[in-house]
């Protein structure tokens, strides 16, 4: 099979992704593929701006895993794999974001090549879910290879890595520039081959640089999505931090945009339609918006309130401050775990010693803990009880039908859960926010994501 069938094959995969899978052939339409040197790329990869290819590979599979693995690249661009991994052991996050990738491809009916990575308890979570359920010394290969991050290995075996950095150094040491820099001589000659020479060699490898997405803009649908000739295009370098930055933020665009297009088409479902609309929510910083809430309410100020007759004529600002009550809600009803709770709480005593806080703690599951509640003064710790009941349904309820029936209105309360679980049918006349670990909805109140 030649390179033009193959660029056949692939066109019409697209195309049957498109119209059979409008949410995935949205997102591969915005990836164009370009034809790799097989010294580097022993399968397919991508650097979030561009699908790259092993002509023979491709070439190996039928037009059902075609279509599955063009379909993989395009949701690592789309789910922002290339901008998320932050601290974590970059093989490892590349496996975990290859787990949460493909059953969700499964799931919609593609047909994955052999070799795939698959376990079918992952389906739905996402990569920063799964990445602490690997093993750290886990040595599996992905089958694809993931080029956007600094050191550009990934997958694939390190053979092929270790080709890709000697083709890299081999094209650097000797290939003259291309854009018209460094010694007119060596432009014009390159030993005793004359320039015509010389540029059909590089024409014909592959070797022009490739541009940023940024500098691509709309035109990557044109030129930029032609196959490269010959050998292929030589390994792409890692992304800088300005093109990590705007990728990110265009490639989330064009989630949304394909995700609205797939369901006004009706076909966009199941476990995808749930993790996109997860990634599509805003990302509060949960502590910041603690912080903001309580500092807001707790503010010590000045008054300027006229004195007491007695103590003269005069007014003067005096320091006014007051205390705040709050309440904090714990769901202990067995999804959360003990060092999530235990976090949480952390998080709630450093801001409790800044201000002035008297917090009310009310552990719950399906009713609340015995003993409960706990009130915490503002010169105490904050301490989760050693002896906390629970693991139960989940019911929230409790909390609030306790804070009614003893005239209690709290100045916040925060409920730390995972927001599965009988909410009260009426919004309380004090402000709630749902701190959720999941991906649950609240029927109101501010809802915070934690993960």
């Amino acid at each position: 099979m030649d390179l033009q069938q193959i660029e056949t094959k692939l066109a019409a995969a697209r195309t049957r992704l498109i119209l059979d899978k409008p949410f995935l052939g949205a997102l591969v339409l915005r990836l164009p593929m370009a034809a790799a040197d097989p010294a580097w790329c022993p399968t397919t990869a991508t650097d979030a701006r561009k699908f790259y290819y092993n002509p023979e590979y491709i070439a190996s599979l039928s037009l059902d895993q075609t279509q599955f693995m063009l379909a993989h690249e395009a949701l690592h661009c789309a789910l922002s794999h290339f901008a998320r991994r932050q601290h974590r052991i970059k093989h490892r996050w590349d496996l975990a974001c290859d787990y949460a990738i493909n059953p969700l491809l499964m799931e919609d009916g593609l047909t994955p090549p052999p070799n795939a990575l698959f376990i079918p308890q992952y389906l739905g979570m996402t990569a920063e879910e799964i990445y602490p359920l690997l093993d750290e010394n886990d040595e599996t290969e992905t089958l694809d290879q993931h080029l956007y991050d600094q050191d550009n290995q990934s997958g694939g075996g390190q053979q092929g890595s270790n080709a890709r950095r000697q083709q890299n150094a081999d094209q650097q040491q000797g290939h003259r520039p291309t854009d018209g820099s460094g010694d007119p001589e060596q432009n014009e000659f390159d030993g005793d081959r004359p320039l015509d020479e010389q540029s059909d060699e590089q024409e014909g490898e592959g070797g022009q640089a490739l541009q940023s997405q940024a500098e691509q803009g709309e035109s990557e649908g044109d030129e930029s999505d032609e196959p490269q000739q010959g050998q292929g295009a030589p390994a792409p370098d890692p992304l800088s931090v300005e093109e990590r930055e705007t990728l990110e933020v265009q490639w989330q665009q064009r989630l949304a945009g394909a995700a609205q297009q797939a369901k006004q088409a009706g076909k966009l479902g199941g476990s995808m339609a749930r993790l996109v609309e997860h990634l599509l929510q805003p990302q509060l910083p949960w502590r910041m918006l603690l912080a903001r809430y309580m500092t807001a309410m707790a503010r010590d100020d000045f008054s300027y309130m006229r004195p007491s007759r007695r103590e003269g004529d005069a007014i003067l600002p005096s320091l006014k401050s007051s205390q705040i009550d709050i309440a904090v809600a714990v769901d202990t009803s067995g999804s959360i775990k003990a060092a999530e709770i235990e976090e949480f709480l952390s998080e709630i005593a450093a801001l409790k010693g800044q201000m002035r806080a008297r917090v009310t703690l009310l552990p719950c599951d399906s009713q609340l803990a015995p003993g409960a509640p706990w009130v915490i003064e503002p010169w105490e710790d904050l301490d989760l009880p050693d002896q906390l009941s629970g693991g139960g349904g989940t019911d929230f309820r409790p909390v609030f039908e306790w804070l009614e029936q003893q005239g209690v209105q709290p100045e916040l309360l925060v409920y730390f859960t995972d927001a599965e679980g009988r909410f009260p049918e009426r919004e309380p006349n004090y402000p709630v926010i749902w701190l959720v670990k999941g991906r649950e909805k609240v029927p109101w109140g501010q809802r915070v994501q934690l993960n």
